[in-house]
């Protein structure tokens, strides 16, 4: 079990599900518990800190109902659970890890580090754990406030130790707004200020540097008749006279140690591939996590980034691609160098120069998210920086391969059934807790959602306002039903149309082409089905006259197309067969519909199917008849799907001609009322 505390009060399981710890009092008794750090709190100022002056009839019953409340909650989130409560006389403590710990063991670590690079990697490590004031919903409880203040007090000597290592990295001017920031809401806080001073001289702005000296100096005096200390004395008369000592440091500008993002919510059925991924840089220096839009390749690279962040003395960097413009060199360039803190520090003139100078000696961890639409020059990019240092490492997420040499490829699949109830499950419960769910339904729609972890969340956001029956039953209009969208995070990660659109518009026309006819395959389809479907022959054997339209693609491509529409992880292979995820699907007939093709690839679709009816019925009775019976039961839903097709076509004739030819294959097949 979990507890964070810097920030609001919040528990989870070691799988990362959120606890839910109901009643406000109960949360109360728990961040008493965790803010004194596994020792004992007694009983009696348990119940003097929960409820002061107005305590109830009993007291102590009151207490231990609530004691035995939080147990209970604890013990039904993870079995187990309620040891974690422990009655130690002359009152209560609980054990669990909390993130205060993790700070401050990182804190420590800094402290005993040599190299400026690795000091501030770990203040770094060490600051991300933080979401916000340390027990941000509690700090006014007496039990909890002065644990708070103390937490407080440590996160600004790290942050003022980070700012500090950073100066000594050669970061200067890319500091001065955040140290701006930190003085004014810090206002006779010395080392903040002493900071800022440092990073406005080096930065060519002496005056500035000696103004800011002259207004702490009047506000210690007016506010609090003191004069400044001695070591900020110090600092204004170096700056008076430019002392040599204030320079920047005379090496290769350095990345700044960047605290990667904290997810709001925990990772769902990925531990293998978790656990997989944490080992990979030890053998691999490029890793390329591919996968379909909203399958969660962006947050099993964040995870597995946190995990391994401590490993890296250089830093472990997120840069986020997908607001740079599609196929521009430059602006992903910039936005890495951004991400390291690079842009206003010196150094070569170019930029991609600039990246691989600071990196070359450092030990680093590089997460190059949303590559999909940037590959070439991401691509570039990465093979500069590998070849730049040995201690460098590279994890991409795209809907392709970077398609560089020494490139480990890992996909990232839909979640399996049972990881993707749970996840809805979690989800739906965050929105609406103690709803009851039926666990056929909610395995209907993990199933028509692919197991696609942002339509399921999609989905979960729906059910407060429809629950599971009615959200089921009208997944048929999914797109318009999914609309209501996250409000954080790219753009095209924010709803399930715009997950599926950002790929779209990253296919040449021959690649549309073939996506949106694949759409009329019901179970999927052989490559000679697609090759037929998707740019049949002319004229089409049964079809009307000119039935066929133009010749807009060779059957030759299709076999290339379809390849690229695996790596961009729109067309599922398994085996021999070919298939789109049902989201998938249900967007290309969209724009199968709106190409004006519909009715045109229907044909061909239900012709080519009664051919390969009519070539089984051909071999009924011959030594081949075992490996066509394979065939046409492989083809099961693609058959029905075909009679149906051409029955809305009005094409009675094909219709005849496709349940004519499959009556040996139904009565075979035990079939024929069918």
């Amino acid at each position: 079990m979990r507890f964070a505390i810097l920030g609001p009060l919040e528990a989870s399981t070691d799988e990362g599900r959120a606890v839910r710890v109901p009643e406000l009092k109960v949360r109360a008794l728990l961040a008493c518990l965790l803010a004194h750090h596994g020792r004992a709190v007694p009983a009696e100022r348990l119940i003097e800190g929960l409820w002061g002056p107005r305590q109830p009839g009993s007291p102590l019953g009151a207490l231990r109902a609530r004691v035995s409340q939080l147990r209970r909650a604890l013990e039904e989130a993870e079995p187990g659970g309620r040891e974690l409560v422990v009655t130690s006389p002359p009152g209560y403590l609980v054990e669990g890890d909390t993130d205060a710990r993790r700070f401050q063991e990182a804190v420590e670590r800094s402290r005993a580090a040599a190299e400026p690079g690795e000091r501030a990697a770990l203040l770094a490590e060490a600051l991300s754990w933080w979401r916000g004031p340390a027990f941000a919903d509690f700090a006014d409880v007496p039990l909890v406030r002065g644990t708070a203040l103390l937490l407080e007090e440590q996160r600004l000597a790290a942050l003022e130790d980070y700012a500090d290592v950073r100066l000594d990295l050669g970061q200067d001017a890319s500091q001065v707004g955040e140290l701006t920031e930190l003085a004014a809401q810090h206002p006779v806080r010395e080392r903040f200020h002493a900071l800022l001073m440092r990073a406005l001289y080096r930065s060519g702005r002496q005056a500035d540097a000696l103004e800011v000296y002259r207004a702490l100096r009047e506000r210690l005096r007016d506010d609090l008749g003191l004069d400044p200390g001695p070591e900020l004395v110090a600092l204004h008369q170096a700056i008076l006279e430019q002392s040599p000592g204030l320079r920047r440091p005379p090496r290769a500008p350095a990345p700044v140690p960047a605290r990667l993002p904290r997810p709001l919510t925990g990772l769902v059925g990925r531990d293998e591939a978790l656990a997989e991924l944490v080992e990979l840089p030890g053998t691999a220096r490029l890793v390329t996590l591919t996968g379909a839009g909203g399958v969660g390749k962006s947050r099993l690279a964040l995870e597995a980034a946190h995990r391994l962040a401590g490993g890296f003395g250089g830093g472990a960097y997120l840069v986020e691609l997908s607001g740079v413009p599609a196929g521009s060199p430059p602006d992903v360039t910039d936005a890495v160098a951004a991400a390291l803190g690079l842009r206003d520090d010196g150094g070569p003139a170019d930029q991609n120069e600039r990246i691989a100078a600071a990196l070359a000696t450092r030990r680093a961890l590089l997460v190059l998210d949303n590559c999909e639409h940037v590959v070439e020059p991401v691509a570039k990019l990465a093979e500069l920086l590998l070849r730049a240092g040995p201690g460098i490492r590279v994890l991409a997420t795209s809907r392709e391969p970077l398609g560089l040499a020494g490139e480990v490829v890992r996909h990232v699949p839909p979640l399996d059934a049972a990881a993707a109830a749970r996840l809805f499950v979690l989800r739906a419960a965050e929105s609406e807790p103690g709803l009851v769910m039926d666990a056929g339904v909610v395995e209907s729609i993990c199933r028509r959602l692919d197991g696609i972890p942002l339509a399921l969340e999609l989905a979960a956001a729906r059910v407060r306002s429809l629950g599971v029956r009615v959200l089921a039953e009208r997944l048929d209009d999914r797109f318009r039903l999914l609309s209501a969208g996250r409000r954080a995070g790219p753009a095209h990660q924010r709803t399930l149309r715009a997950a599926i659109d950002w790929s779209w518009e990253l296919l040449t026309e021959p690649e549309r082409v073939v996506l949106r006819r694949l759409a009329v395959q019901a179970g999927g389809c052989t490559l000679e089905a697609a090759e037929r479907v998707c740019a049949v022959p002319v004229p089409i054997p049964g079809g009307p006259p000119g039935d066929a339209g133009p010749r807009d693609l060779d059957p030759a491509e299709v076999v290339d197309l379809l390849g690229r529409l695996v790596d961009r992880s729109l067309v599922v292979r398994a085996g021999d067969r070919y298939r789109l995820l049902e989201s998938v699907a249900a967007y290309a007939l969209e724009r199968l519909r709106a190409a004006g093709e519909h009715e045109r690839v229907l044909r061909w679709y239900a012709t080519y199917y009664t051919e390969l009816a009519e070539c089984a019925e051909a071999y009924r009775s011959g030594p081949a008849r075992h490996h066509w019976v394979r065939r046409l039961d492989a083809e099961a839903a693609n058959l029905r799907a075909a009679l149906e097709a051409a029955q809305s076509l009005d094409d009675p004739s094909l219709a005849a001609r496709l349940t004519g030819s499959l009556g040996w294959y139904r009565i075979h097949s035990g079939r024929a009322g069918a």
